[in-house]
């Protein structure tokens, strides 16, 4: 065992499983390759499931019993988000319905629940000043999407006899927009059918296929790609024009503020309230040396 926390010993599969976790999510989005940050990703796994182990402990502690009605209506909503009985017990990872395991699950849930209600207290209403104080701190999260406007030309490999066939064309209509042809003409004149869009108007992040997006996204306004595929087949685009993220007014968006100025101050007080459960914890890491070496 990597990890006996105030005498709870934790399985080392729990570990590896958050690890693989952790890592899996860097790794889709590009932020990591192969092993070189895989003690960061070990270290930040135990100190979740240290977090998460100090937290029931406490609550079991705080508050030892539940009344079974409260657990009963949180797992029917947990029942009826899931969209049905077998849906939930698919997304929980139980291959047959077992009611009693379930219930003791949930009423973990319904101590931290209370236990968290606790920690944050009475909250009263935000003041105003309060509210335009963290709208203007935080004002990178309040501002409107970048917007991009896109034209395109697109072929399939429907009736090419290879892919390098249809990447030649493209290549050679790449040439010659990049010698002065204009884009919309040529783009008309080799639209395979009416339903293909050359014009695919204003975008955000999110609307579009990913691998579309990269490039789109990357461009500068009046850049012609280089010719790239996803699925559908191979592109070209060019960037039009682009509308930056810009701040939303205040006045337009207080709710929004007031949801978020309440979430930090949770946020704040969870965040001292956990720190000083790992601060009085006894937490034994039997397995150290892992944190300085591969995985």
């Amino acid at each position: 065992m990597a990890l006996i926390i105030n005498g709870e010993e934790i399985d080392d599969e729990i570990i590896d499983g958050e690890f693989r976790q952790i890592k899996g999510y860097y790794e889709r989005t590009l932020q990591v390759a192969c092993c070189e940050r895989d003690p960061e990703f070990r270290r930040t796994a135990k100190d979740n499931i240290t977090s998460r182990v100090l937290l029931n402990q406490q609550a079991k502690v705080d508050f030892p019993t539940v009344a079974e009605e409260d657990v009963s209506v949180r797992l029917e909503k947990l029942i009826e988000e899931a969209g049905g009985e077998q849906q939930f017990y698919m997304r929980i990872g139980l291959p047959t319905k077992d009611e009693d395991i379930v219930r003791e699950n949930v009423s973990n849930g319904v101590r931290l629940d209370k236990l968290l209600a606790s920690v944050y207290g009475e909250e009263a209403d935000p003041a105003e000043a309060d509210l335009l104080a963290h709208y203007e701190r935080f004002i990178g999260a309040f501002k409107s999407e970048e917007h991009i406007h896109v034209i395109h030309i697109t072929k399939g490999l429907d009736g090419a006899k290879s892919r390098q066939e249809v990447y030649e064309v493209m290549r050679a209509l790449r040439k010659r927009l990049l010698a002065g042809e204009d884009f919309e003409t040529l783009a008309e004149s080799e639209r395979g059918n009416e339903q293909q869009q050359i014009d695919l108007g204003w975008f955000k992040r999110g609307e579009f296929m990913e691998e579309f997006e990269t490039i789109a996204f990357s461009m500068d306004k009046g850049e012609i790609s280089p010719v790239f595929t996803t699925q559908l087949g191979f592109h070209l685009c060019k960037l039009m024009d682009v509308r930056p993220a810009s701040a939303i007014p205040f006045d337009e968006i207080r709710d929004k503020v007031a949801a978020a100025f309440v979430e930090h101050r949770r946020d704040e007080k969870f965040n001292i309230y956990l720190a000083s459960l790992k601060q009085s914890a006894s937490i034994q890491d039997t397995d150290p040396d892992e944190e300085t070496g591969g995985h």
